[in-house]
């Protein structure tokens, strides 16, 4: 009679037969150890070939996700759910985040940079998804720095060969808008200080598009134009109780932070806004400023399009004007080249010389002409002068604000005539010695030529 089978592990005899999955297997009643399983078919392919497969493996998954996967796909989905973003937003950036940690590039990065990983991940699938975010937005969630997210970001986005559009400046507008505080009564905020929210959005936008067409968004941060545009915007609804506020103040009742080139933003906005201001005819009997000017923010917005055209002349405008000048100041000083200081004084009944004692402020005393009196002859005609420039009475092409206000530049002191002079002693550098030696290549070239060994 043949021994009974007793369980390996406790030594029972209490040996029973379990259907799992319609396969039979044998169970230790005791202490459930599985002492044989049955066989079943699970992928397509082992159908295909009629072969059975061991229960043990027919989960295909024999790997573990890393504690550092299973953290970071946990940070993208609590991050996405708190967005409130759509479920193909949160599967979407899942699988960048998990492309991302597969590459090399960010094996060895530190775990600062990882954590920043996943919100680069949301913010990429939002930017592709037209979803107004922006970057502040996810480093004040993952309390981040926006300089340290920006090279994270840039080195994803370089890494895995990403597309990211760029966000619309109506979107933008509208989204950093909904984080001030200023639409509702609350404690810290004035009531006179409570604005309606999409009057705001309206007039901020049509501010931002102001900046747009006058060249102050090209090449700049978008962040600082829409703060400042937004507090011209607050203050010109309500201008009477407002314009004592500052935008230190504004900022900080809005509970938003002050960027600080928005201050330089502001100063350009208003100096758009005085010019513009100088060509509304029921406006020129005042005498605006950087204040009072924001009180006419509505007429000047609603007349656009007309004050625009007739404050700032294009560029090729203003070159024909300024050949216009010039022509007519050298017909009109056609006898200027023959009179000197020693001459005496010119003659009276020339085409456009004045009298004694009745030259221009600007020019010399009479019988002598200072080099830059035929353009000063004619301020009226040709390209306006400087002075009316500052007071936004000439027009002057609409420029960026970089080539109306360069940066200064180090003037470099021009060689004399010694250090011009060539002696043959000069000192001859590395760089210039290898110049005359022959490369890898002409060394080959010569020696194929001359047939050398």
């Amino acid at each position: 009679m043949a021994e009974r089978r007793r369980c390996p592990e406790c030594g029972s005899s209490a040996l029973v037969e379990d259907s799992h999955y319609a396969q039979q297997q044998l169970v230790c009643a005791s202490c459930g150890c599985v002492l044989s399983e049955g066989l079943l078919t699970t992928t397509y392919t082992d159908e295909e070939h009629l072969r059975e497969v061991a229960y043990s493996h027919s989960t295909g998954q024999k790997e573990q996700l890393s504690r550092c996967l299973q953290r970071g796909i946990r940070r993208v989905q609590d991050l996405c759910k708190v967005l409130q973003l759509p479920t193909v937003f949160e599967e979407t950036a899942v699988s960048y985040f998990q492309r991302a940690l597969q590459h090399p590039s960010f094996h060895m990065v530190s775990v600062e940079k990882k954590e920043l990983l996943g919100g680069c991940c949301v913010f990429v699938t939002c930017r592709q998804h037209n979803w107004p975010l922006t970057m502040g937005t996810i480093c004040s969630l993952l309390y981040a720095k926006q300089e340290l997210f920006a090279g994270v970001f840039l080195s994803l986005q370089k890494e895995l060969g990403l597309s990211v559009p760029a966000l619309s400046l109506a979107d933008l507008v509208k989204t950093h808008l909904n984080s001030f505080q200023l639409f509702q009564h609350a404690a810290n905020v004035p009531a006179p200080f409570v604005e309606d929210k999409e009057k705001m959005v309206t007039r901020t936008m049509q501010l931002v598009e102001l900046a747009s067409e006058t060249w102050l968004v090209t090449g700049r941060h978008p962040v600082p134009i829409v703060t400042a545009a937004a507090f011209l915007s607050w203050q010109s609804l309500q201008p009477a109780a407002r314009l004592s506020c500052t935008l230190a103040r504004f900022c900080k009742l809005a509970a938003v932070d002050l960027p600080p080139p928005a201050h330089l933003r502001l100063k350009e906005l208003l100096e758009i806004l005085l010019r513009m201001a100088s060509q509304l005819a029921w406006l020129r009997v005042f005498k605006l400023d950087k204040k009072t000017v924001v009180k006419h923010i509505g007429d000047l917005l609603q007349h656009r399009i007309f004050l625009l055209r007739n404050a700032f002349c294009l560029e090729e405008e203003e070159q024909q004007q300024c050949a216009v000048g010039l022509g007519e100041g050298s017909q009109g000083k056609g006898s200027l080249g023959k009179s000197s200081p020693d001459e005496g004084s010119p003659d009276k009944g020339s085409p456009g010389e004045s009298a004694p004692g009745e030259g221009s402020p600007g020019e010399g005393p009479p019988g002598k002409v200072s080099p830059s009196s035929p353009l000063q002859a004619v301020p009226g005609k040709g390209c306006p002068s400087e002075g009316e420039h500052q007071r936004g009475g000439g027009r002057r092409p609409l420029l960026p604000p970089c080539l109306i206000h360069p940066r200064k530049r180090l003037r470099t002191a021009p060689p004399s005539a010694l250090d011009a002079a060539i002696t043959g002693d000069e000192h001859i550098s590395d760089s210039e010695i290898e110049q005359y030696l022959r490369g890898p290549e002409e060394i080959r070239a010569f020696r194929k030529v001359k047939a050398w060994p």
